[in-house]
């Protein structure tokens, strides 16, 4: 069973139902994936002491094990917190598919330039719906779930 851990922003309410979203119609369109939502799982570590060293931590065993990982790189500027978790999948050789839907464009391909670099696939589509984006994440889970 191939394990996804879906990286991005998650600080908005637009943010969030993104991400939301993206993961509900995946798995419906693919039931045998694992999705790793961080935003899900953040919640079992509501009223614990050093709540977000536990997030943190829980962020980083969920990218040891999972197979794929998908960086939502959105924004004017990457999330930080997305480019630390794009750097330590590379780190561990996970296959790692950037997700760009942003039109604006800055140092490479609309981002600083280490991150695109780090993505063994870089999918841009400024159009995009999430049929598209569904169909290009089976897709590369498909080609690189023994990777």
């Amino acid at each position: 069973m191939t394990k996804i851990y879906m990286a991005g922003p998650l600080f908005t309410l637009a943010e969030r139902e993104f991400n939301a979203r993206l993961a509900e119609i995946l798995q419906k369109k693919r039931p045998d994936l694992v999705i790793i939502l961080p935003q899900n799982e953040a919640f079992k570590f509501d009223n614990i002491e050093n709540k977000n060293a536990k997030i943190f931590k829980d962020c980083i065993q969920s990218i040891e094990h999972a197979d794929i990982i998908v960086a939502i790189l959105d924004g004017a500027d990457a999330d930080s917190g997305t480019s630390v978790e794009l750097g330590y999948a590379y780190s561990k050789g996970k296959a790692i598919l950037g997700i760009r839907t942003d039109f604006r464009i800055s140092e490479e391909k609309g981002l600083n330039l280490m991150l695109p670099f780090a993505c063994l696939e870089l999918y841009i589509d400024t159009l995009a719906d999430y049929d598209k984006l569904v169909d290009k994440i089976i897709c590369f889970a498909d080609k690189y779930s023994n990777y």
